[in-house]
């Protein structure tokens, strides 16, 4: 489906839309512009229903197809409804746009800066977060653009109900939003909204990045949210029994697809037998968090089959290493990883020290991180970095907070926090609204 003027339109009207949707933008963005008053009022209107349970459904059929968690989800919906909060978007256009002009008395009488739109954005999402297309539209409406979505393939039209509630509850926001359904296969219409765009919003990894930067024109703002990788740094314990609770249902309540998800446990040693014991001890707290938080339908037969070839495949590598250093002559190759198994999850100690994704689905990783190596290790992700779930000593957490913060972390959480959400938070180390806006420099007449 497509939403535009307002209206539901079969994806097959595709080739009309775009053939008149630069007219219908440049007619829009002449005109009055958007004040972020009417988005917001629009907005708390919306989320009023939302909390009221209209959209329940739709998000139940989806959670029970496996398209979104099915864990939790009124939680979920909560925490998508705090985000929405009248005061979470005037504090988040106030801490990140600040006043929207400024005056300078030195060049030849007054200057005058003002904070303008960029004026059209093209969001690309990706569909591993949801509601985040809704998101990152709302996002460009506060900055007055108008708005060009492309829906993530997972997205099965939630994000098209919920924005065609919302011009039912504002009509004047029709003409700031177009969405489409469009197949990322579909290049040459992902261009013609490219060459309609000031700004190219992208979420997604490092291959859909590199995609759209083929595609955008010259000129435009090429906006990146890349995918990253969250991880857990254990240095020592304040409260060892909560803090060990806390990581394991972070790990099996996100499923590991978040930025923000844990992937990685790094340990603050040298010492391989320190990864031993940890995972002995750590299983029990994962069982219990799978058990607790037992999923249905979480994830796609596809991506089951995905994770059974990565874990058959690393299984015979141990097998093949084995038996070859069986058959050579002088001692046999040392393995590479352990593995402990629980129901539904489990635990991978390994040699090296890289930042990798995991094998998802409560499927985590345990790796050696000396302090002293810290730098130099997280340094080589430099483009990936994000989130990390610290737990350590408290006479520690000052010391090790400034090493993870000078590494490059933008986010630094305690034990099973890392996906919170907060009023006022950056994203990936930027606050996006700042991404969406240009100034603009005037010179006052005397």
């Amino acid at each position: 489906m497509i939403l535009a003027d307002g209206r539901l339109y079969d994806s097959s009207a595709q080739g009309n839309i775009l053939r008149e949707l630069e007219h219908k933008i440049n007619r829009t963005r002449a005109g009055k512009g958007l004040a972020p008053e009417t988005v917001i009022a629009a907005v708390e209107t919306l989320r009023d229903k939302i909390l009221a349970g209209e959209f329940d459904r739709r998000i139940s059929e989806l959670a029970d197809s496996g398209i979104l968690g099915s864990e939790n989800v009124r939680e979920q919906i909560n925490q998508a409804a705090e985000l929405l909060k009248r005061e979470h978007l005037e504090y988040k256009l106030q801490v990140e746009l600040g006043g929207g002009s400024s005056e300078y008395g030195g060049f030849r009488g007054r200057l005058r800066s003002r904070i303008m739109p960029l004026g059209t954005l093209f969001h690309i999402a990706a569909g591993n977060m949801d509601g985040l297309p809704v998101y990152s539209v709302l996002e460009g409406m506060l900055t007055g653009n108008v708005n060009i979505l492309k829906l993530p393939q997972a997205d099965r039209g939630l994000s098209i109900e919920i924005l065609s509630e919302l011009l039912q509850i504002e009509p004047r926001l029709a003409s700031w939003l177009y969405v489409f359904d469009t197949p990322s296969e579909d290049v040459e219409a992902m261009r013609r909204m490219a060459d309609m765009s000031d700004g190219i919003v992208v979420w997604g990894g490092d291959e859909a990045v590199q995609a759209v930067r083929r595609l955008a024109p010259p000129g435009a703002k090429l906006i990146e949210w890349g995918h990253k990788l969250g991880f857990a740094y254990l240095s020592g314990y304040e409260d060892k029994e909560r803090e060990l609770e806390a990581l394991a249902e972070h790990i099996i309540k996100t499923r590991q697809l978040l930025c923000s998800s844990c992937q990685v446990i790094y340990i603050d040693t040298e010492d391989m037998e320190e990864l031993y014991a940890f995972c002995g001890e750590f299983l029990p707290w994962l069982q219990r968090a799978a058990d607790k938080y037992a999923q249905t339908g979480q994830d796609t037969v596809g991506t089951r089959a995905e994770l059974s070839l990565r874990r058959y495949s690393d299984e015979l590598d141990r097998v093949f290493d084995a038996e070859s250093g069986s058959r050579a002559a002088g001692p046999s190759k040392p393995e590479r990883s352990r593995v402990w198994y629980g129901r539904g999850c489990s635990l991978t100690a390994m040699k090296d020290s890289a930042l990798e994704c995991s094998y998802l689905f409560g499927n985590c990783l345990v790796k050696r991180l000396p302090r002293n190596r810290m730098m130099e290790q997280l340094r080589r992700h430099k483009g990936t970095l994000q989130t990390v779930g610290l737990i350590c000593l408290g006479e520690r957490r000052a010391e090790l907070t400034d090493m993870l913060a000078a590494c490059g972390l933008t986010r630094i959480m305690r034990a099973g926090s890392q996906s919170d959400t907060f009023i006022g938070e950056a994203h990936d180390g930027e606050y996006a609204l700042r991404r969406y806006v240009r100034v603009v420099d005037i010179e006052q007449c005397e």
